[in-house]
């Protein structure tokens, strides 16, 4: 029995510490100012598929013209060739800050047209372009499907997965540099994920506290702005002192998050429920119909007829009206809710209420 109580006190107390264990790296909970990725697109030709193409489609000719001009290949006026083997796509990428000329990217290419798969297909030296409409890379490549389609001869189709995108893996070649513009800026800045006016003057107190006095101001409730030399060598090594401080992140506003499509319910714990009576009930409306035929007798004038015959009846479930307390905190408001067998949509209900009646002081997000 000795041991139970041991083992009973021990994960007492480490849940207790975990409980206190709240702070979080500074680099968990929001980034630099100009150390961001940038979003890549460009059009490209897939060539080699099986027959399963984009057929003759116009921006499709019009792309395998542009890739055979490349090589001096010019096809006769009015021409157009026929495509089952290629497919016009668009191709998306991610530029990580500081990618440098020469690293690899990965791509993800998705069919634009008609083309009913994209496996065993290898793409053709294409352009990425910036969101300034500059080419910062290129892609070329053989591509890994993860989907399959087959079509048979009598029209029925089998399809596995999405077979029109694919990804080639590092197959996109960097070829400009993004400046970000941090080494030569009058001030780093450091932006919250979140904005939340107790936690970025956290922030701010935290760097004043470990680095340096009064070199971080908190300039609203997102940004904090930092003194620092210029260079890029000194801010890198500032940066990376900054982001492993830790820090006590504000408690989160009291939120109720409702998605009507599924009926799921997520209460945070800082929800709190003001005095407040509740009642819930439900009605159901039952009407049965025993329609009954009625024969005349034999070699009478009478004619067959049909008598209604209904039967309504009504079905309310009674629940006693529960009260929460000053103060009522998550546990209460399940422990409630329970008692009564409430559904998902009856608890949407209960907190709808709950806020209009101003017993309930939480932002109420319906997804």
């Amino acid at each position: 029995m000795f041991r139970n109580v041991l083992l009973f006190a021990l994960c007492l107390a480490g849940f207790t510490l975990s409980g206190a264990a709240h702070a979080e790296r500074i680099k968990d909970i929001g980034t630099f100012q100009g150390l961001r990725s940038n979003q890549l697109t460009g059009y490209g030709i897939v060539v080699g598929l099986a027959g399963t193409g984009d057929d003759s489609l116009d921006y499709s000719t019009q792309g395998m013209k542009g890739v055979a001009s490349r090589f001096g290949l010019q096809l006769p006026p009015g021409v157009n060739p026929s495509l089952k083997n290629a497919a016009a796509v668009m191709l998306t990428a991610e530029l990580p800050p500081f990618a440098k000329p020469g690293q690899r990217l990965d791509v993800t290419i998705s069919a634009l047209g008609k083309a009913k798969s994209l496996r065993g297909g290898t793409l053709v030296l294409a352009p990425l372009l910036g969101a300034d409409g500059q080419i910062y890379a290129m892609a070329q490549g053989n591509l890994a499907v993860g989907g399959l389609g087959i079509d048979a001869a009598d029209g029925s189709k089998l399809t596995i997965n999405v077979p029109t995108a694919g990804r080639i893996p590092g197959g996109a070649s960097v070829e400009r540099t993004v400046d970000a513009g941090f080494a030569t800026s009058p001030q780093l800045r450091f932006d919250l994920a979140e904005a939340d006016l107790t936690t970025v003057r956290r922030v701010a107190n935290v760097i004043n506290a470990r680095i340096g006095a009064n070199i971080a101001h908190a300039i609203d409730a997102t940004t904090v702005a930092i003194d620092s030399a210029q260079g890029a060598e000194y801010r890198i090594g500032l940066m990376g002192q900054i982001e492993n401080l830790d820090v006590d992140p504000a408690n989160a506003p009291a939120r109720v998050v409702v998605n009507a499509r599924t009926g799921t319910v997520v209460i945070n714990g800082a929800v709190r429920i003001a005095p407040v009576a509740v009642t819930h009930g439900k009605m159901t409306v039952r009407v049965d119909e025993d329609p009954k035929v009625s024969q005349p007798a034999p070699f009478s004038q009478g004619k067959t007829t049909i008598q209604q015959s209904s039967a309504i009846s009504v079905d309310q479930e009674s629940h006693p009206m529960f009260e929460f307390q000053p103060g009522a905190s998550l546990a209460d408001i399940v422990k409630s809710v329970n008692a009564i067998g409430a559904s998902p949509a009856d608890l949407v209900a209960i907190l709808e209420a709950l806020k209009q009646a101003g017993a309930m002081k939480a932002d109420l997000v319906i997804l």
